[in-house]
């Protein structure tokens, strides 16, 4: 059996709850794990949908307009920041493309699969 950190008998509890199995050919899952999607994707809509309904009861400024539209690229860099500092070679081989791409081609679905497989490349061979 294996006993890894992952393995099943190290987090008895989670691995319970995380698992689905196949029973005369219907998948059976976890209550609390549907629920607890359910309640995320809720939130989700709940969020997005208010931030919608806010935006239309108030004036937005230029200012704020300005503001709104780099926050996506601000988010990616706070999540992607930390990661490429603690990283090795292959990640900032693979940013480096990454950006390359993006400012030659603008296309976003582009960029991420080139950067995903720049990585993904990069640390195969580095």
């Amino acid at each position: 059996m294996d006993s890894g950190i992952f393995s099943s008998e190290a987090y008895p509890r989670v691995s319970s709850r995380c698992s689905s199995t196949m029973s005369d050919g219907m998948l059976s899952l976890d209550p609390v794990v549907v629920a607890v999607i359910v309640a995320m994707a809720l939130a989700t809509i709940i969020a997005k949908v208010g931030g919608l309904w806010l935006l239309s009861k108030i004036e937005v400024s230029d200012r704020l307009k300005a503001g709104l539209s780099v926050l996506p690229g601000a988010i990616v860099i706070a999540i992607l920041g930390p990661e490429l500092v603690s990283e090795g070679p292959a990640e900032w081989a693979g940013a480096g493309v990454t950006v390359l791409v993006m400012w030659k081609t603008e296309n976003i679905l582009l960029t991420l699969c080139v950067g995903v497989g720049a990585v993904a490349l990069f640390r195969l061979l580095l």
